[in-house]
């Protein structure tokens, strides 16, 4: 692969001393440590994957580096997202970053973007002369956003995701490979793949795929070895093993298949079937049952529960998460068990006593929550397919986490 472009930059002596352990490599030396130093990598989130990757290309010498994200550090984010400590808890992510990367190494520029990515301002990011863009974010609708926005500009993209114990690396670069379109030209169905906040992620993970990540873009930058371009690296950390798999480039692709200039940037959330970021109004809930879901507070929930209200309150997070915290007086029914007994009913292949939905009464007014009120939302969707009335069922707003900051403050957040 030939080098992204020729600029250079002198070095101080200091400089070479940081850097000596790259300098003294043939592979890198004082030219490719120059070409670093000259270098621009954008980095989307500054979470887990972000971590490690602004960390190590910070201390790399990458001249110049951006960060887009919108967040505050959160105490929860503290068990993978090592840039960030108890001190900025509450401060902005950016600001945090920043701080940990300059006193690392004061010789780089860091560029901030204090904004969610979105189809409205990516054009204007991208095109802000980054050799490479490395997407460190958790949710579909920004990935395929990532991917588009930079086969539109001919940028890389070193991609990278996690889930629980597993980690995949990759980079879609459309002029010399496929891109992410060509092996994911559309998105799993809504719900299908819950979030590191729903399914939880090993601390460590973000580590091992973010430093790949970081791995990657240097070798991009130095054009040196073989990037991942048209290969996929699967990560497995329970087994410790690693498999590649090929990627072919799709000619009938609907994005790196048409001209830059026909790419336009779509509305992502409505594409992905789910919202993007903490701040989206998106609803998760399938488009295509066309229904007005009502709500009610942690306040009515604890009224209804203390006054012995003819009403059901139903808890359809994950097991392993009822024993973190709990509502007493709930009935507690997993959402992928009410999905399941949907499908099946509607597929003709379950009796109604056979599933979960006969511990789910029809005559009774339902209360559904969740760790925060998605998860419930889609259940009520799935309950109103199969003849439950819509009038009847109430999503929590906030869920369980409002519940803990409203009515206990006594009890565990996750």
């Amino acid at each position: 692969m030939t080098s992204i472009h020729q600029r250079f930059a002198d070095l101080s002596n200091d400089e070479v001393k940081r850097y000596s352990r790259h300098v003294i490599m043939p592979e890198v030396g004082m030219e490719g440590q120059r070409r670093l130093k000259a270098s621009s990598v954008l980095l989307i989130g500054t979470g887990g994957l972000g971590s490690p990757l602004a960390l190590y290309l910070a201390a790399a010498g990458i001249g110049r580096i951006g960060l887009v994200d919108y967040d505050v550090v959160d105490f929860t984010n503290l068990q993978r997202q090592v840039i960030h400590g108890v001190s900025t808890v509450g401060a902005s992510k950016l600001e945090s970053a920043e701080a940990r990367m300059l006193d690392l190494n004061p010789d780089i520029e860091v560029v901030k973007y204090n904004e969610p990515l979105t189809s409205d301002n990516a054009l204007r990011i991208f095109s802000d002369a980054w050799d490479v863009v490395i997407d460190g974010t958790d949710n579909f609708p920004t990935r395929y956003l990532v991917n588009d926005a930079c086969v539109k500009l001919g940028i890389p993209n070193v991609y990278g995701s996690i889930f629980r114990f597993e980690g995949q690396l990759s980079v879609f670069y459309a002029d010399e490979g496929p891109c992410y379109r060509c092996m994911f030209p559309e998105p799993p169905p809504p719900g299908l793949v819950p979030s590191c906040a729903e399914g939880g992620v090993l601390g460590i993970l973000p580590g091992t795929i973010g430093t790949m990540q970081a791995t990657e873009a240097i070798k991009l930058l130095l054009g040196i070895g073989e990037p991942m371009i048209g290969r996929m690296m699967l990560y497995d950390a329970l087994e410790m093993s690693f498999h590649s798999i090929r990627i072919r480039k799709d000619p009938n692709c609907p994005v790196c298949g048409i001209p830059a200039d026909e790419i336009e940037l779509i509305d992502y959330e409505q594409f992905c079937g789910m919202p993007a970021h903490d701040h989206s109004e998106f609803t998760s809930v399938d488009e295509t049952v066309d229904i007005d879901i009502q709500s009610v507070t942690v306040h009515d929930v604890k009224a209804a529960l203390e006054n012995g209200d003819d009403v059901v309150v139903i808890d359809v997070r994950d097991p392993h998460e009822w024993d973190i915290s709990v509502i007493d007086g709930t009935v507690k029914i997993p959402k992928p068990d009410i999905q399941l007994a949907k499908n099946g009913i509607q597929g003709g292949r379950r009796l109604w006593e056979e599933t979960v939905l006969k511990d789910i009464p029809k005559d009774k007014t339902l209360y559904l929550h969740c760790r925060s009120g998605v998860r419930s939302a889609d259940s009520i969707a799935f309950l109103s397919e199969v003849g439950y009335d819509l009038e009847k069922m109430y999503n929590v707003e906030g869920g369980i986490l409002a519940w803990a900051d409203e009515i206990d403050p006594a009890m565990p957040k996750y």
